[in-house]
């Protein structure tokens, strides 16, 4: 059994070697992503890469049934969905990390179980947090599919050719060499966002919910079969790569948010208008406010008292 001194060592050095780690991937990130770089703009110089790009300009033709700019719903969409995913991440994380709970949470006893001493199982608050989010981001995420199929809004974001394979090629390597695809989101995104935006929606989405679920006490316990199909440790190996797959999506969309023209695509997704004003941008910056105030308020305290609504509250 290790002594005093050696842990205290242990812990000391941990910080260390985490810092070590980052000395190394950091640098060695920069040369990889310099080298795709140049690798990129020496392959648009030759004659058979630029026949492709000028076949493939890196984007599809959408259907002639497909709805012309971005409706107005979009906008709330974009504040709700951030909104969730940001506490979502970071409530998760503190699932994840946290080993001491702030406090317990547990479905207000019955009767039946006061009758028979029988204790209804408790969750962490932190996690009761985590959940109740996660409902209402499903609950906003089934809105979404159905304006989608309603508006007809999916064709914008779900392959409706086979020519989104080199397209998104094309606008790849567009990216890559720093000579960036035409942007015209208000009618038509690159191939490369189509296939982004599917992942999200129809893939990543569903598999969080999916993972989830499994892993939350909703799930029987008692279910053998059921859990010899879809073991907990399947789930939990894909949970966390989803939830950095959503924080590595957010991170490079708000990166080309505001790359491409921050103005006119700010009022794309937040005042519902093709124009080039301010007033996307300020609606945006009360949803940043506002998400940045629920991430500052979510403190124990308050935790506890949304907790308690729903439940018991035990320290």
């Amino acid at each position: 059994m290790p002594t005093r001194t050696e842990r205290v060592a242990t812990a000391v050095n941990r910080p260390l070697t985490r810092l070590n780690l980052l000395a190394w991937l950091i640098p060695s990130a920069l040369l990889l992503l310099a080298g795709l770089v140049l690798g990129a703009i020496y392959l648009r110089t030759l004659p058979s890469v630029q026949l492709f790009l000028a076949d493939y300009p890196g984007h599809s033709e959408l259907p002639e049934s497909a709805p012309a700019g971005l409706p107005a719903w979009l906008a709330w969409q974009h504040f709700l969905n951030f909104f969730f995913l940001v506490l979502i991440i970071r409530s998760g994380w503190q699932v994840r990390t946290t080993t001491r709970p702030i406090a317990y949470w547990s479905r207000r006893t019955p009767e039946r179980f006061r009758r028979t001493n029988q204790a209804p199982s408790r969750i962490s608050v932190t996690l009761w947090f985590h959940l109740a989010l996660d409902l209402l981001w499903i609950i906003n995420g089934g809105l979404f599919v159905i304006l989608l199929a309603v508006t007809g809004q999916w064709m914008r974001i779900v392959p409706t050719s086979w020519d989104i394979v080199p397209n998104a090629l094309s606008a790849g390597l567009q990216y890559l060499s720093l000579d960036w695809p035409i942007e015209n989101g208000w009618n038509n995104y690159n191939a490369l966002q189509v296939l982004a935006y599917f992942a999200t929606v129809f893939i990543a989405a569903p598999l969080a919910f999916l993972s989830g679920i499994r892993m939350s006490p909703v799930w029987p316990k008692g279910a053998a079969r059921l859990n010899a199909l879809y073991p907990i440790t399947v789930a939990r190996a894909i949970h966390l790569p989803v939830m950095f797959y959503f924080v590595i999506f957010v991170i490079v969309h708000v990166t080309l948010v505001f790359a491409t023209g921050a103005l006119r695509n700010l009022n794309h997704m937040y005042s519902g208008t093709d124009e080039v004003s301010w007033m996307g941008f300020w609606v945006f910056a009360v949803s940043l406010v506002v998400t940045i105030g629920a991430l500052v308020g979510a403190r124990p305290m308050l935790l506890r008292w949304f907790a308690s609504l729903t439940g018991s509250v035990t320290r």
